[in-house]
């Protein structure tokens, strides 16, 4: 009875997905005007490609956004290395923008399909992936359902399940169970979400670690590094790293406390959508904070109180131009963004309460630094003036998040090792057809 509902269920995610077809193009439309999507590459939304498939084995692996990205990358040069194409598919702007930049030779990038089966199948027939790799909670009920349909494996890499996304999907319990145990591998990235994880049913859960621990740290143009630190050399530079909406608001509340002790105080904002720059300078100016905008051409004056960075790819360098960094996500209920690439470039770290997202990740800095996450604007200001009334102190708080980060990182080798059963036929066949065509 339970899986007969189940089913039902299913099959009216389905019926709704065909619903929902006239209303598609409005969807898309209504996001491209929002930033939300290139209009010139919306069809592949519908599952269109808009390159051809390579001949031989391909991968299809899914991020959602950004820190996805980039945390995948190095899983991604490995595969390809062995001769093997990757499809990485995204779902944001943003995310697609790192991709071109930073993709290797064999791997390529398309947006995801949504999650309606014609535009699934179209996909799946234009690609024809050997396995679909997931990353962290991407869960689309038609794509696994097509996936299971064609024996396609599904594999779930770098998987993780919160307390409170576990609650909710407890709840479905039949509903989503078929789907999950069809599930060829699960990658977990710590024994709490494998525990989580394997009670929902998901196949062969195992814990490897996460892949964000391995992740090298974020370059930066050395030319624009030079030229921010001569800007700013006499100024005290913070930088508060992927903000959401709301957040900058409490860092500008902090920035005016701190600066009224220490004049010289700079504060960097790098919102998580470059899109909302000019939205956040003109909310900070019309609280008389003096703003300058990155994407504008604007140079950090004498009198600039916050420089707000809206642009791609350089949060690298204001990590290295900053010695103490706030970690965005985590004062708004996003549940955090990655601290370790601020750790990996010699940052003091700071963040909020909400880190749901990565648990074990700010657990492990939390111990190591002893430092307490900040509630608002004063705690924020607090904790900055201790660290910036002496370099000593910013020093030795970046050391100690560095040193309780460190012992996390090999997830990438083991999650390697455990793909290993699927990778290895690829490779050999992909290096077979390479020498049958180079004889």
């Amino acid at each position: 009875m339970a899986e007969a509902g189940g089913a039902l269920v299913r099959g009216l995610y389905r019926a709704a997905g065909y619903a929902a077809l006239p209303l598609v193009p409005f969807l898309l439309a209504w996001r491209t005007r929002k930033g939300k999507e290139e209009r010139g590459r919306r069809d592949e939304r519908y599952g269109r490609p808009s390159i051809n498939r390579p001949a031989g084995p391909l991968v299809w692996i899914h991020v959602a956004s950004v820190g996805e990205t980039n945390a995948v990358m190095p899983l991604i040069g490995r595969i390809a290395g062995e001769g093997i194409t990757v499809l990485l598919t995204t779902v944001t702007v943003t995310s697609a923008a790192v991709a071109a930049r930073r993709l290797p030779k064999g791997a390529f990038h398309q947006y995801v399909p949504l999650d309606i089966e014609p535009f699934v199948d179209r996909f799946l027939d234009a690609w024809r992936p050997d396995i679909a790799l997931f990353f962290e909670s991407e869960l689309w009920p038609t794509i696994m359902m097509r996936l299971a349909a064609r024996g396609i494996p599904e594999i779930r890499i770098n998987a993780r399940m919160t307390e409170r996304s576990f609650a909710r999907w407890e709840k479905l319990g039949s509903i989503m169970r078929p789907l999950f145990s069809q599930i060829a591998l699960t990658l977990a990235q710590s024994d709490g979400d494998a525990k989580r994880l394997a009670a929902l049913g998901f196949g062969g859960v195992r814990s490897v670690g996460n892949l964000k621990f391995d992740v090298p740290a974020p370059g930066a143009d050395q030319a624009a590094l030079a030229s921010f630190r001569q800007a700013t050399a006499d100024r005290e530079v913070f930088v508060a790293a992927s903000t959401h909406e709301g957040e900058e608001a409490i860092v500008a509340g902090a920035h005016r406390r701190v600066r009224a002790a220490r004049p010289q105080f700079l504060t960097v904002i790098v919102p998580r959508h470059p899109v909302r720059g000019p939205a956040i300078r003109d909310a900070l100016a019309a609280e008389g904070l003096a703003v300058a905008l990155r994407s504008a051409g604007d140079g950090v004056g004498a009198a600039t109180d916050i420089y707000v960075a809206d642009t791609l790819g350089e949060l690298g360098l204001f990590y290295r131009a900053a010695p103490v960094a706030f970690v965005g996500g985590t004062l708004v209920p996003v549940g955090g963004h990655n601290p370790i690439e601020a750790a990996l470039l010699g940052a003091a770290i700071l963040h909020g309460p909400a880190v749901a997202n990565a648990t074990e990740i700010y657990a492990a800095l939390d111990r190591g630094t002893g430092m307490p996450p900040v509630t608002g604007a004063d705690d924020l200001a607090a904790s900055l003036l201790a660290l910036y009334a002496d370099p000593a102190v910013i020093e030795a708080a970046a050391a100690r998040a560095s040193a309780a980060l460190a012992p996390h990182a090999g997830a990438l080798d083991a999650t390697l090792s455990a793909l290993a059963p699927w990778l290895e036929p690829l490779g050999m066949a992909a290096r077979a057809r390479d020498a049958a065509s180079a004889s």
